[in-house]
């Protein structure tokens, strides 16, 4: 069939309007011959001759006016095509699937690829793949490289059926053929001109030598002492001026360091060596020198970096010093951490803490504690502390206790069944958000994270809050606490509440029973006074001790169950040593109330083969893969669970491994511990 060129829009009008005219003119001829008949006749031959003119014009000249139009447009279209060729712009388009079908010189010149160039796009650029093209009405963009160059990539969908030129030609509703027309818009001196500005940047730093007065009282020459302080000083200038940084001493232990955010990529790079070299400054002391350094960076102002500066200072001295965190607006980064805590000899902060927590309790109605979720013998001893502190000062209390593990059910059912137990002291997430108020206070206990709280939502609900925890802080920390006591070097939460206790209204008196919850959280964190035991431990055992607590009873307490035992065993015989120093293994759950203990245990037990280094014991438990990590004093096993979204202490962590395998988490963990140690992080 012949195709015929089908004119329309304003065009059409224009062509078709003496016709029209001509139409309009006969329609008055009739009105006039109503008037008069001489006027009608002759208006009637004119009408004649007018409507026989325009019809044979347009009969004549329509295939000349199309042939002109067809000339035009074709003209048109390969101006167009040869301006789309010269664009300097480079533009291509792409099939349905993602194959170069044409491209203008621009493009070729760019790719170094000729017009008969016909292979899919993502061979040029990786980043540009069929499930990344736009949708019908969208544009996207994407960032792109080539040949070091940056580029933005906008992609554009054309429809086929858009571009059907010919009148004969129907379209199809059922058709949904597109090409993507690509633009590439180059960013490259852009980016340089955006990275140099980034790069000039200031960052603000806190450093804080973490032990300073320990180390110099332990000098007992004043000459040797004032040139370890000149050394501790001198180290630490000179890291900094040397990157250009500008540091000022603000107190005799304190620095603040202002430096460009290119020379802190200098310091995250060598993973801040400074914290070595200070250490190497105060070698041959009795007690190690350490430093803190709390950076902020990517802040909209002068003022948001230097509070992000203090938050990392606050989360470097919440994990045990000795340590460098760097907080941005998108993330936060620890490097360091390798050294154990060292246990504070004073007893002032616990003493200014406890008459804190007693005037907080004194002018609430109500109080609630609680621990973590699947809570343990310290989570729960320490609430049961708070509560006698609680009774001792005469305030209602009670203590948020939802699911009970079965290695706990007997030192949980010890306590319900003691005859000084109070009626309504236990109770559920539910009662406790039902009777919370405004004047109540919520006291957490062993745990930092909001999120792993035995009822998160109870933290919005009281308005008041106290953290009491023994773990080293990581990025989530409970906000807006009215009183907050991390202390990472303690052996235990239960060792703190301890020490609180003696403070209290002149010292709490409390039950036998008190007394055996607590030493038997101080006894599981310390796996009987072996693992982060120190000298305020024994205090507090020895003062739990005068309170009434029983050795043996405790110890009955915790006697394993003979498919516990087993199960232990059997991730015992499991165990591969993994580059002659790590032990990994998995423990069976079926059969096992608590699994997670049994794990624990298990990885407490691989530490006694001559030369681990650290354990780790995977174990599966409502449907997510638990890993118990172990070490005694040469790594720091929290830095590899923080990898894996988990946390804890140097020596003892843990974490969750949601949609895994038991297989699949052993290869995860082998595979963090050799990231790491290219990285030097181990």
């Amino acid at each position: 069939m012949r195709n015929r060129l089908k004119v329309r829009g304003k065009l059409r009008s224009y062509l078709q309007l003496p016709l029209l005219l001509g139409i309009l003119l006969a329609v008055m001829n009739v009105l006039i011959f109503m008037i008069n008949t001489e006027a009608g006749i002759a208006l009637c031959i004119f009408t004649v001759i007018y409507l026989g003119v325009v019809i044979f014009t347009m009969l004549l000249s329509g295939p000349a006016i199309s042939s002109e139009l067809i000339s035009f447009a074709t003209e048109y279209g390969q101006i167009q095509k040869q301006l789309l060729k010269d664009l300097e712009m480079p533009h291509a388009l792409l099939d349905e699937g993602g194959r170069v079908i044409w491209m203008n010189h621009a493009f070729e010149a760019l790719t170094e690829k000729d017009k008969l160039y016909r292979k899919p796009v993502d061979n040029l650029f990786p980043q540009i793949t069929r499930d990344r093209f736009p949708k019908e009405g969208e544009v996207t963009d994407i960032e792109a490289t080539l040949d070091n160059k940056d580029f933005l990539v906008r992609l554009k969908r054309i429809s086929l059926q858009d571009m059907a030129l010919l009148s004969d030609m129907k379209k199809s509703d059922d058709y949904n053929g597109y090409l993507i027309a690509i633009y590439l818009f180059d960013r490259t001196a852009l980016n340089m001109a955006l990275k140099e500005i980034d790069d000039q940047s200031l960052a603000v730093g806190l450093v804080y030598i973490d032990n300073y007065e320990e180390t110099i009282e332990n000098i007992q020459d004043a000459e040797r002492r004032s040139m370890m302080a000149v050394y501790m000083d001198t180290a630490i200038n000179k890291n900094f001026s040397s990157i250009d940084g500008i540091v000022r001493k603000t107190e005799k232990d304190k620095y603040l360091v202002i430096l460009r955010k290119s020379e802190l990529k200098t310091l995250e790079t060598e993973r801040f060596r400074v914290l070595e070299e200070v250490k190497k400054a105060g070698s041959g002391t009795q007690t190690s020198v350490t430093l803190s350094i709390g950076v902020g960076v990517d802040g909209l102002t002068y003022a948001q970096n230097c509070e992000f500066a203090r938050n990392a200072i606050d989360l470097a001295l919440g994990r045990g010093g000795d340590q460098a965190v760097v907080k941005s607006r998108q993330s936060v980064s620890y490097y360091g951490g390798k050294s154990q805590q060292k246990e504070s000899m004073t007893r002032v902060k616990a003493r200014v803490k406890a008459q804190a927590l007693e005037e907080i309790i004194s002018v609430r109605d109500r109080v609630f504690v609680m621990g973590h979720r699947n809570g343990d013998a310290d989570s729960f001893g320490a609430t049961v502390g708070i509560k006698s502190a609680c009774s001792w000062i005469k305030k209602e209390c009670h203590i948020v206790c939802d699911d009970v593990d079965a290695s706990l059910k007997p030192l949980v059912d010890m306590y319900r069944n003691d005859p000084d137990y109070e009626e309504g002291t236990l109770i559920n997430s539910a009662q406790a958000l039902e009777m919370a108020g405004d004047n109540s206070v919520l006291v957490v206990v062993d745990v930092n994270r909001p999120t792993i709280t035995e009822c998160p939502d109870l933290l919005k609900k009281c308005k008041s809050i106290i953290v009491l925890d023994h773990h080293r802080q990581g990025t989530e920390a409970i906000e807006n606490a009215t009183l907050s006591y991390v202390e990472p070097y303690a052996s235990s939460t239960c060792e703190m509440v301890a020490e609180i206790l003696q403070y209290i209204h002149d010292g709490v008196k409390f039950k036998g029973v008190v007394a055996d919850c607590l030493y038997s959280g101080l006894v599981v964190d310390t796996q009987n006074f072996t693992t982060k035991t120190g000298v305020r431990t024994f205090e507090a055992a020895a003062y739990l001790r005068r309170g009434g607590a029983d050795v043996t009873r405790v110890r009955k307490l915790f006697r394993d169950d003979p498919v516990d035992y087993k199960a232990k065993a059997e991730a015992t015989r499991r165990a591969e040593i993994y580059k002659k120093c790590f032990a990994i293994s998995s423990c069976p759950s079926e059969g096992l109330k608590s699994p997670t203990v049994v794990a624990a245990q298990a990885a407490n037990e691989l530490l006694s083969i001559n030369g681990i280094k650290a354990s780790f014991v995977m174990t599966e438990h409502q449907g997510k893969i638990f890993i118990s990590a172990r070490s005694i004093d040469e790594m720091n096993v929290q830095l590899v669970m923080e990898k894996l979204g988990g946390g804890g202490h140097m020596n003892i962590a843990g974490a969750q491994i949601e949609n895994s395998t038991i297989e699949d988490t052993i290869e995860l963990v082998k595979n963090t511990i050799d990231q790491m140690q290219q990285e030097g992080e181990i």
